[in-house]
């Protein structure tokens, strides 16, 4: 039996996930095993939480965020300092 790698990508169903599941696709070789999982079911967002994934498309490559889906997500202090929250 040939070892798999397993490759997840962790999607909310928008055009900008569903770009990305194609593009992972098209890369795949025959030794990739890609799922694609729905970030509206709770179980599949708590695991997403637990990987440490705060924006979508997220891909995880043999249980390990990939690094170009590391860091990111909002920032409290820039938004601040972008003016959220306050007046105008």
């Amino acid at each position: 039996m040939t070892a798999k790698r397993k490759i997840e990508i962790f999607s909310a169903g928008c055009a900008v996930c569903n770009e990305v599941v194609e593009q992972v696709k098209s890369m795949a070789c025959p030794s990739c095993d890609i799922t694609v999982l729905d970030m509206h079911e709770q179980s599949i967002a708590a695991r997403a939480k637990v990987l440490g994934i705060k924006s979508l498309p997220a891909v995880v490559i043999d249980g390990k965020l990939a690094d170009c889906c590391a860091n990111r997500g909002i920032d409290e202090s820039v938004l601040r300092a972008a003016g959220v929250g306050s007046p105008i």
